[in-house]
């Protein structure tokens, strides 16, 4: 069964740092891309970033700068260090397994999610 777990969320003023970890079990970790996805309240959700096997990443406009995806496959773990946090980032984070791509439907499994909340 696999599971997907996020935390490090939290609330943090404008212009702060977080870093969302999201443990992995129950699947072949470094085989699978890691994405993260963003929901914000009474939008869809959205892809934020994605790493592939090799390391490559991919990001969503925009956090461009000021996020960043890494991964540990030794833990299997990814995380999102997000800097200079802004009000709109406000929003429940998921992490999700699946392939280098940035659109919901390319992800197979997923998290719970953890909540964001950025302070003006």
């Amino acid at each position: 069964q696999v599971q997907l777990v996020e935390s490090g969320g939290g609330l943090v003023q404008a212009g702060g740092s977080l870093r969302l970890s999201c443990a992995a079990s129950g699947l072949a970790f470094s085989t699978y891309a890691m994405g993260w996805f963003r929901q914000a309240p009474g939008k869809e959700r959205e892809f934020v970033a994605v790493i592939g096997l090799s390391g490559g990443t991919r990001y969503a406009d925009s956090v461009k700068g000021r996020f960043t995806i890494s991964r540990d496959n030794a833990k299997n773990t990814v995380y999102l260090q997000m800097n200079n946090l802004k009000p709109e980032d406000t929003a429940v984070y998921y992490c999700a397994a699946g392939a280098f791509r940035t659109t919901l439907t390319d992800f197979s499994s997923w998290g719970q999610g953890t909540q964001v909340t950025v302070s003006s």
